[in-house]
């Protein structure tokens, strides 16, 4: 999940561990008028780029890890067409968010999914009070189980191997708990991940650029390579049962197939995520330990990264970690790590979206010196990338910081239509008026008086 964007020292997002002793997919904890959203895209934000050889290899990754490093025996999915039914308290801005996902999964990754009102729905989709949720499994937003229909079933399994995934041969059943009370945007993301992992892959990998299947949450919606990992989840030529060895086999004619630009160049040798690394960053994005703890775990990640020679999304997480964590301790430090974060991502092409969130971090420091010009090329270097990914909390902050910028050059007028401008996505991307007032003011309180 992602949390709540803060303005000047915006949170961190990565999973966490479930504390059940058991794997559970999650995503990691991070209203008044909510409008349909009609400025987003109904396709996926980020294209396919690299090679087919690199995808088969995540692809194994994806789908025999659980997130713990655990291994799992045999592929498993749905063998039946897959219907969808959502119980509980639905907000608002459910049922058309859910209707936009089921029409790109039909569209993007050809699975035979609908949307049903049967008890005996292939996956329930139910929406319970956030608090009730996470007296289950703290600091999750939402999960994924396997073998159950509701809560009250997930609760009185939730301790067994029916809810672990690793015992899955087939899918039957899954359902899907999601925050009633959460920001329309919240529940949209969680719909997103947690679907893809009843649906498909199990696992994240911290090293991809351009998925949901990454644990810095970073991406909101699911992108071109998530739906190529699912229709390649459903390709006729694998089916349920089939061992890690028996799957590699058949991925080259099956990508060559879906993907026919993706080529047949062998993958390049990008090394598993190490554990030291994780846990290090684990420990810097939870709340659990001292500032100074959390400050030395984000400074060993970087030193682990910079040790292995890591290069793009693992290496520019963990100075995107170091520098929230130096914001209000040393400044000029969380400066520099933001710095060296941008210059990371930016490198490649399929990062940019990393870059705008680094955009809001570094619009907090150049506002704060009345920085006005800046602040402003930061956000129209941003916001583009924020619509396109379909991320309107991120759209709304960096709109919020271009009309301050605005008034700080004296036009008062232009600044507060971009505000009026920035309350639809606000409201979608916050949750409820009170939410969206307290960020504004926050924005507004950066600015040197």
């Amino acid at each position: 999940m992602k949390q709540s964007i803060a303005v000047w020292m915006m949170a961190l997002v990565a999973s966490c561990a479930p504390v059940q002793p058991v794997d559970t997919t999650t995503r990691a904890a991070v209203s008044a008028s909510t409008p349909t959203l009609q400025g987003f895209a109904d396709r996926s934000p980020v294209r396919v780029t690299r090679s087919n050889g690199q995808m088969a290899q995540d692809f194994l990754d994806l789908t025999f890890r659980m997130e713990s490093g655990r291994a799992i025996a045999t592929m498993s999915r749905f063998e039946t067409p897959i219907t969808v039914r959502v119980i509980g308290d639905m907000p608002a801005t459910l049922p058309s968010d859910l209707d936009a996902l089921l029409a790109r999964l039909r569209k993007e990754a050809g699975i035979d999914i609908r949307p049903t009102q049967s008890d005996s729905a292939s996956i329930t989709i139910q929406a319970i009070p956030q608090r009730t949720l996470q007296r289950a499994v703290p600091k999750a937003a939402c999960f994924v189980v396997p073998r159950v229909r509701d809560w009250s079933e997930y609760m009185q399994n939730r301790s067994s191997r029916n809810v672990d995934w690793a015992t899955l041969t087939t899918r039957e059943h899954a359902s899907i708990f999601v925050p009633s009370d959460a920001a329309p945007q919240e529940i949209r993301d969680c719909l997103h991940e947690e679907l893809a992992q009843a649906l498909g892959p199990l696992n994240d990998l911290y090293r991809l650029p351009d998925s949901v299947f990454n644990d810095d949450n970073i991406h909101a919606v699911l992108t071109g390579f998530d739906m190529l990992m699912l229709r390649t989840t459903y390709a006729p030529e694998l089916r349920s049962g089939m061992t890690r060895q028996q799957v590699a086999a058949a991925l080259p004619s099956v990508l060559a197939r879906l993907n026919p630009a993706g080529g047949s160049e062998r993958p390049t040798n990008d090394p598993d995520t190490s554990r030291d690394w994780i846990n290090a960053m684990e420990t810097a994005l939870t709340n659990g330990a001292s500032p100074g703890v959390r400050r030395d775990s984000a400074a060993r990640a970087v030193r682990i990264a910079r040790t292995l020679g890591w290069t793009g999304p693992r290496e520019g997480f963990s100075y995107y970690a170091m520098g929230r964590l130096e914001v209000g301790n040393n400044s000029q430090a969380a400066i520099v790590a933001f710095e060296t974060a941008d210059r990371i991502y930016r490198a490649s092409a399929a990062t940019q979206i990393h870059a705008a969130h680094i955009a809001v971090q570094k619009a907090a420091f150049t506002l704060s010196a009345g920085d006005a010009i800046t602040t402003i090329e930061l956000a129209d270097l941003a916001i583009p990338l924020a619509r396109e990914h379909q991320n309107a909390a991120l759209l709304a902050t960096l709109m919020m910081f271009k009309a301050e910028a605005l008034d700080l050059q004296g036009g008062s007028v232009a600044a507060e239509a971009l505000r009026l401008d920035s309350l639809p996505w606000a409201r979608y991307g916050f949750g409820n008026d009170n939410n969206v007032r307290a960020r504004l003011a926050e924005v507004r309180g950066l600015r040197p008086f």
